[in-house]
């Protein structure tokens, strides 16, 4: 059942998200011997990756035992300021210790034929989790957050993504600004231990009002795996104050 949590404010909701980040961390290393994440892409990251880079919760995890993948990426360098892996890499990864570099996992979305690098990643999912078949990778954490518009990952409203159903990553067209984006999809999302959507902020209020209400047909809505989490501050719930 989907649960939502709603925080005073930003720094509330981003405290939350690095507690929960290290309470998956150690519970499936201590289950499996390796966590498996999902990042996302956005600003909130910004602010939760120096959190847990704090000594208490940096401590409290085994990073060798942790293997990173992403939600979404942009079709730029890895070194491009709006890159979703350069930001992680140079807020997190390469400050985190013993952290191993075969198991970063980066989306080469900056690649001329999107699609073959989406079918490439999509392999490389394959082998890091050892699926076969039909079977989809089952993260122990996705984290995603979500658009104005309702959009989450790279999976925005009326795209072509939204109807796939047998591939775990995909290229998808972002209307605005107008480029191309590589994405995992909604069967990835649905096979994950857990979902957790971080939302902050006035102008997502009315999309989450309508994810609450159900039947919106919303592309964050439509994540609808067992495990599914909304971390709020009060603003983007509605309850701010004033």
């Amino acid at each position: 059942m989907t649960r939502f949590s709603v925080l005073p404010d930003p720094a509330a909701v981003c405290a939350a998200m690095a507690d929960l980040v290290v309470e998956s961390a150690a519970a499936a290393i201590d289950e499996q011997g390796i966590f498996r994440i999902a990042l996302s892409g956005g600003g909130t990251p910004k602010t939760v990756y120096p959190m847990l880079l704090e000594p208490h919760r940096r401590d409290a995890v085994d990073w060798s035992r942790v293997e990173f993948f992403w939600g979404d990426e942009r079709a730029v360098p890895p070194d491009d300021p709006q890159s979703n892996f350069g930001v992680a890499y140079a807020m997190l990864i390469a400050r985190l210790p013993n952290v191993r570099p075969a198991r970063i996992h980066r989306m080469p979305a900056e690649a001329p034929d999107l699609d073959a690098a989406a079918l490439g990643y999509e392999s490389e999912l394959r082998v890091a989790f050892g699926t076969r078949g039909g079977e989809f990778p089952a993260f122990d954490l996705v984290w995603l957050g979500m658009g104005p518009d309702g959009h989450t990952a790279s999976l925005f409203p009326g795209s072509a993504a939204l109807d796939e159903t047998e591939r775990a990553v995909v290229a998808n067209w972002a209307p605005h600004p107008r480029a191309w984006r590589m994405t995992l999809t909604f069967p990835v999302f649905d096979a994950a231990r857990r979902v957790v959507f971080v939302v902050e902020g006035k102008n997502k209020a009315d999309a989450i009002r309508a994810v609450r209400a159900g039947g919106s047909g919303l592309p964050a809505e439509r994540v609808s795996g067992e495990g599914v989490e909304w971390l709020l501050d009060a603003a983007a719930a509605g309850e701010e104050s004033g």
